[in-house]
């Protein structure tokens, strides 16, 4: 005979939530849990594939999550299923701060666990979490950074990705050549390509692109939901408001270099011309006319980091990580929370890394 308060032989409710939540919610919360415990044993691990977790794995998750909905209702003061990803953050955040110093395993599995939850979930935007957790040594720095010398090769790569000599310039046979690979870049018959998409290959999209993100710590999300009005030529900043913003409720203000705003002056001068930007104000889409995501960068940083000759793995994080460290660095923590819109400080503390020889330097210069 099946037990009624366990679904897939897991405890759907915990005795700490069923005595938090009055007879109504109870009944809510534990139809809520039947179907992520449900989800997790069946398909969690790979959807695609309909691949379940293993039972212990999904006993472990359906814990985190029982946890994660209490300590959101303490906090929020009542009784909700919709956790935002700002709340994950937070609760992760708490927990690696926490003065109970909780095992690197146990981390680990609380961060798995709320991915899991939000894939469940299906949010139309992935839970990005920026706090690096190792099973070695604890939560750490980011290590996947670049180096100056390596922001730097970046920037001067994408003024090189996807150019293509001018089209008057070419012979009929150098033309041609061009002309085909164009083709099959922009999706087109060899015949219909000519001065404009010879033009197009050398645009400034990927410039304002890269060197925005290196400027403001774009996330992947932030670089998919950008909008034209975000960009104040005039002041060189861009200005997100509070509901387009990812993971806070204030308005940023974040500044640019001035070669950075030409490039995207640039770009919005040549924005119009193409078809796909006529009904949305995004302002950058991909050939394939989608908003850009963690994949389309990784992609594109591929390329760039084989143009800068970087021989190693980097995410799109690469960038964001960057700007927080070398901003912190000739700045200040408080800089780097407002360049990288940081809520709370504490996310900003990672990038707290100088180094003994740096600090000593500065005493040496202090007196």
């Amino acid at each position: 005979m099946s037990d009624p308060d366990k679904v897939e032989g897991i405890v759907t409710m915990s005795a700490e939530s069923h005595d938090t939540l009055n007879n109504r919610q109870v009944i809510a919360y534990k139809a809520h849990r039947s179907q992520y415990i449900k989800w997790l044993c069946r398909m969690g691990n790979a959807p695609d594939k309909l691949e379940g977790y293993a039972h212990d794995t999904s006993k472990v998750y359906a814990s985190v999550l029982d946890k994660f909905h209490r300590w959101a209702w303490e906090q929020g003061g009542e009784y909700t299923l919709d956790l935002t990803h700002q709340e994950a953050d937070t609760y992760l955040r708490n927990m690696v701060l926490a003065d109970n110093e909780y095992s690197d395993s146990y981390l680990h599995n609380i961060k798995l666990g709320l991915k899991s939850y939000f894939r469940f979930r299906d949010d139309a935007d992935e839970w990005e979490c920026e706090i690096t957790i190792s099973s070695d040594s604890g939560a750490k720095q980011p290590k996947d950074l670049l180096h100056q010398d390596e922001r730097k090769a970046i920037r001067e790569a994408s003024l090189e990705f996807g150019t293509v000599p001018s089209y008057h310039a070419l012979d009929p046979e150098g033309r041609e050549k061009w002309k085909k690979y164009l083709g099959r870049r922009f999706g087109k018959a060899m015949r219909d390509v000519g001065p404009t998409e010879f033009e197009r290959a050398n645009g400034f999209k990927y410039p304002s692109i890269v060197h925005a993100s290196l400027d403001a710590g774009l996330r992947p999300i932030e670089v998919g939901r950008a909008k034209t009005y975000w960009v104040d030529l005039d002041n060189a900043a861009l200005r997100i408001p509070a509901d387009e913003s990812s993971k806070n409720e204030d308005n940023w203000s974040v500044s640019l270099r001035r070669e950075t705003a030409e490039y995207l002056a640039r770009w919005m001068e040549e924005r119009p011309m193409y078809e796909k930007y006529d009904d949305t104000d995004s302002l950058w889409l991909t050939r394939h006319d989608n908003p850009y995501s963690s994949s389309s960068l990784k992609y594109l940083l591929d390329q760039l980091c084989e143009i800068a000759g970087i021989e190693r793995g980097l995410s799109w994080y690469a960038i964001r990580h960057s700007t927080g460290t070398y901003m912190a660095r000739e700045e200040d923590l408080a800089a780097a929370q407002s360049q990288l819109r940081h809520k709370s400080v504490e996310t900003t503390m990672k990038y707290d890394n100088v180094s003994i020889e740096d600090r000593r330097d500065a005493l040496d210069r202090m007196g």
